[in-house]
């Protein structure tokens, strides 16, 4: 049946399986799929989005998303960013806080294929923060897989393999056996590009044991290529040519035009090696034209590279320079050392072909110097991955010895243990009773303030009373020579209103009227309830004018309130007597002359303030 027949029967076939499924189903075989046949993934995502337009998931809206970047992000890089937007919009809606970090690695991966190492590197660190965070394994296993994958291409090999390690470990405990066996390939391209060809191409043949067993038919395409690089690297181009060209007939079997372009960009690399520059120039182009529609910026800098090898063995040296050089500054964006080198001394072969000695000498000095620390690098990172894993051991070791040790001494001290317990209780029981005698002392403390505090303020206000104020009265008189003014504040016809509206009326109007001139008389005034409806006031360090301005005010308070739901239409005021310390005073002459100013107040047609200079004075009228 040919591929085009047999695509459209399958998509038929989901179609008509998809019916009938829920949208989380669908996602989860998009999940499934994407290993074996991507085009199916999309359309189980597409289908599970169009279910949620009914009714809404924000979970799976993202999830659905997720899959389509995943899709799109080796196709075409406009639809993958459009992907990352619309999850991206879901989030503040999502329950489960890990999809954030599923948002920015997808948008890393974007910027991976792009070539932008730099920022891929930042959003996978991202995303590896948000999941530890939110305590999301499934997303954390992933991040510790893209961002391994990420320092192994830029050389930090070493760091990438623990990485790698860390998501096999998670996606082990998770029971994730595809994603268990990703993540070990990786570990192999590591192995790659330490060199160690012969370690890394037996985890790739395993691998592809186990895919072919599985169908997953687009995860063999990514390892039959890793493999073809590996082959590649040993120079056995006979195995290089069968594992591409077994990568383009999968490839094509599945309609995955980034897996045809990067089997093509193989079979140059053969055709180059057997001097047939221009097979390898055809298969290029070919390559190129499949890379179009594959956002890799890492891919198009290989085919370049090829390119310009095919060139210079065309005898067009110039067209070659000019391709290796564009090469060269993909890779070096992408931070990939072994390619860099490679571009150096493929750009010192053709400049030397050009008859450009300086040039071809600068290039060969820095394709040796790139040569040298690649080299270097991966001496170093083999010595440091060897060391991992000596020091993990070693701490296995050191760990068992520990317990072993632990236990002795726990027997040992097991039986001080068991002669101290009687010791222990007692102490306990000390304890447990001066906590007691502490609690009855706290209690009774609180108690002893709750009835000072009772005794000292008016039940009904919770201003301080009469006895409270006096008290701070005879303390401000006590300082030879200090200066202090009283006030006595009294509601006008205040018994009409409790006959009238009856005492329950009375009582909100006093408290009304307190809260009006604790607003008026701020600290340090102090103001109480004598008593009845009267209050005073203590305007401390206050002369006669002092006085008179808070009496102003606390006539203007009171005529401002607002008792209408208590006593309708009836306007409410207060009369105030008031009076300033003279040398000598004591607290009862003070209250006399306050209240005798008081009584000229009511007795002169109330809603005013009189003040007294001396007791044997008449009371002295204030403006108002």
């Amino acid at each position: 049946m040919p591929a085009a027949a047999r695509l459209l029967l399958t998509l038929g076939l989901l179609a008509a399986g998809a019916a009938l499924a829920t949208p989380a189903s669908l996602i989860e075989r998009s999940r499934a799929a994407m290993r074996a046949d991507p085009q199916a993934s999309r359309q189980f995502a597409e289908q599970a989005l169009a279910r949620l337009t009914e009714q809404p998931d924000a979970d799976l809206q993202i999830l659905a998303h997720l899959q389509l970047c995943d899709y799109h992000s080796e196709r075409n890089r406009d639809d993958a960013q459009g992907q990352i937007e619309r999850a991206r919009e879901l989030l503040p809606r999502a329950r489960r806080a890990g999809l954030r970090a599923g948002v920015l690695l997808c948008e890393g991966e974007l910027r991976q294929n792009l070539g932008d190492n730099v920022q891929a590197m930042a959003l996978f660190q991202q995303a590896a923060a948000v999941a530890e965070t939110s305590r999301d394994d499934e997303y954390f296993a992933e991040a510790m897989y893209q961002r391994g994958y990420l320092r192994g291409l830029q050389g930090e090999l070493a760091n990438g393999l623990a990485d790698l390690r860390q998501s096999i470990a998670i996606n082990e405990r998770l029971q994730l056996a595809d994603r268990v066996q990703t993540a070990v390939n990786s570990v192999a391209i590591l192995y790659n590009r330490m060199g160690d060809y012969a370690h890394a191409r037996e985890y790739f043949e395993a691998s592809l044991r186990s895919q072919q067993a599985q169908g997953l038919t687009r995860e063999r395409v990514v390892t039959q290529h890793n493999l073809g690089r590996v082959l590649e690297n040993l120079k056995d181009w006979e195995a290089a040519q069968r594992a591409f060209e077994s990568v383009l007939a999968l490839s094509r079997e599945i309609g995955y035009r980034r897996g045809e372009a990067y089997a093509l960009r193989g079979l140059a690399s053969v055709r180059n090696a057997r001097e047939a520059h221009g097979e390898a120039l055809a298969l290029l182009d070919q390559a190129a034209a499949a890379q179009q529609d594959a956002p890799d910026e890492r891919l198009r800098a290989q085919i370049l590279l090829q390119r310009g090898i095919a060139l210079r063995g065309l005898k067009r040296a110039e067209a070659s320079t000019t391709e290796l050089q564009q090469a060269l500054k993909v890779f070096r964006q992408a931070e990939s050392l072994a390619e860099i080198a490679a571009s150096h001394g493929e750009l010192a072969r053709s400049l030397a072909a050009l008859g450009d000695w300086r040039g071809a000498f600068e290039q060969q000095v820095q394709f040796k110097g790139a040569t040298d620390a690649l080299m270097q690098r991966q001496l170093d990172q083999r010595f440091a991955t060897l060391r991992v894993e000596f020091d993990t051991e070693a701490k296995v070791k050191e760990n068992a010895l520990l317990q072993r040790e632990n236990a002795a001494a726990e027997q040992a001290l097991e039986q001080g243990r068991r002669a101290g317990r009687w010791q222990a209780i007692v102490v306990v029981l000390l304890v447990m009773l001066v906590g007691l005698l502490a609690s009855l002392a706290w209690r009774h403390r609180r108690s002893s303030r709750a009835m000072r505090h009772l005794a000292l303020t008016d039940e009904l206000t919770g201003l301080p009373n009469r006895r409270h104020v006096l008290a701070r009265l005879d303390e401000m008189l006590a300082p030879p020579g200090r200066r202090c003014a009283l006030l006595i504040a009294d509601l006008d016809r205040f018994k009409s209103i409790n006959d009238e509206h009856g005492h329950l009326a009375g009582d909100e109007v006093l408290r009304a009227v307190s809260t009006a001139l604790r607003e008026a008389a701020r600290e340090p005034a102090l103001i109480g309830r004598l008593g009845g409806e009267e209050f005073v006031l203590l305007l401390p360090d206050a002369d006669e004018a002092a006085a008179q301005a808070l009496a102003q005010r606390l006539l203007a308070q009171v005529r401002a309130l607002d008792v209408s739901r208590w006593l309708g239409q009836r306007p409410l005021t207060i009369s105030i007597g008031l009076t300033v310390a003279e040398p000598g005073d004591t607290a009862s002459r003070m209250l006399r002359r306050a209240d005798s100013a008081l009584y000229s107040a009511k007795a002169g047609g109330r809603d005013r303030a009189l003040a007294c200079r001396a007791f044997d004075e008449p009371a002295q009228a204030l403006p108002t």
